[in-house]
């Protein structure tokens, strides 16, 4: 193990999704969420695939015996992709991304009341809490604190929200679909594979046709998200899911920090202030699994991440 290679990877694992990110956020005002999605699978799979081809394990990876688990796990994952898309287009990138970090909390509840699995008062403490942070960023888009709580602020929320969830939902698909012998590339390649073909339904509802410089960045988008994807698998490689995993929340500086120097975006105090609660409840959380043994560590290699 090489832990300190580990984290560089993560942490530049979430870099790479930032820049992904900025261009969704950027072309998101000219160009539909369903072409978007497809930009992002569609381009994501080369650079997965060649990962995949490099090592030799093509032919194993695109084997499976379990191709409807693999197709509900790519619609749970095709609507948190659009859901989360669709709420950059209403919220301060900061603020969509504090509230996609309830994510894994709601994992803590789907994996209680769909796997069976045990959770003691530790771990529903701390969701409990996590999701109070979670109404804290929230409420300066419902009008509280002096928020505006317009429409458009109300309707990213829920898009944000129902991103969270979706993406806690694919979790658990990915983690059982781990639980039965399915490699990471099998489930990377049939989720983004399965992704383009389904964002292609939306073609009829109205694409449009880009510009050479939007066409241009949707394909970076996608190579961007498909090289994201290699750091962060490779990253679990080199360390523990335990060590790894409390990085992921390095996305929120970056957000910060992009969103502050390039759409002039600053949070208000409870954003800040629920972040905060939300990030302590999950690495609680985190601390809790890994004291208790619980592996999460081939799920987490296996998804492919929405927020970032």
């Amino acid at each position: 193990m090489r832990p300190v290679l580990g984290v560089m990877l993560k942490v530049l694992s979430a870099l790479v999704f930032t820049g992904m990110v900025v261009i969704i956020k950027v072309v998101g005002v000219r160009i539909p969420v369903g072409e978007t999605l497809f930009a992002r699978t569609f381009f994501g799979l080369f650079p997965v695939l060649a990962l995949v081809a490099a090592r030799g394990q093509l032919r194993t990876a695109l084997k499976t015996e379990r191709l409807l688990g693999h197709f509900f796990r790519s619609v749970i994952g095709v609507c948190a992709m659009s859901f989360w898309f669709a709420s950059l287009s209403y919220l301060p990138l900061p603020d969509a991304t504090a509230i996609s970090y309830s994510a894994p909390l709601m994992t803590v509840v789907f994996a209680a009341i769909l796997l069976g699995e045990k959770v003691h008062a530790y771990r529903w403490t701390s969701v409990i809490i996590g999701f109070g942070g979670m109404l804290l960023i929230m409420s300066p888009h419902l009008g509280d604190f002096g928020g505006d709580g317009g429409t458009s602020a109300q309707l990213g929320v829920f898009f944000a929200v129902g991103a969270a969830l979706c993406m806690s939902l694919a979790m658990i698909f990915v983690r059982s679909l781990t639980q039965v012998g399915e490699d990471t590339g099998t489930i990377v390649i049939y989720f983004t594979a399965t992704a383009a073909l389904l964002s292609l339904l939306t073609l009829p509802f109205g694409w449009a046709m880009p510009s050479p410089e939007d066409a241009a960045l949707l394909a970076l988008m996608g190579l961007l998200g498909g090289i994201g994807q290699i750091l962060l698998t490779e990253s679990y490689r080199y360390a523990d899911a335990s060590t790894i995993a409390p990085f992921d929340y390095t996305t929120l500086i970056w957000a910060l920090i992009v969103g502050w120097l390039m759409f002039s975006e600053v949070p208000d105090w409870p954003v800040f202030a629920g972040s905060a609660i939300v990030i302590a409840a999950g690495l609680f959380v985190i601390y809790r699994e890994h004291q208790l043994g619980i592996d999460r560590k081939a799920a987490r290699q296996a998804r492919t991440p929405s927020r970032a």
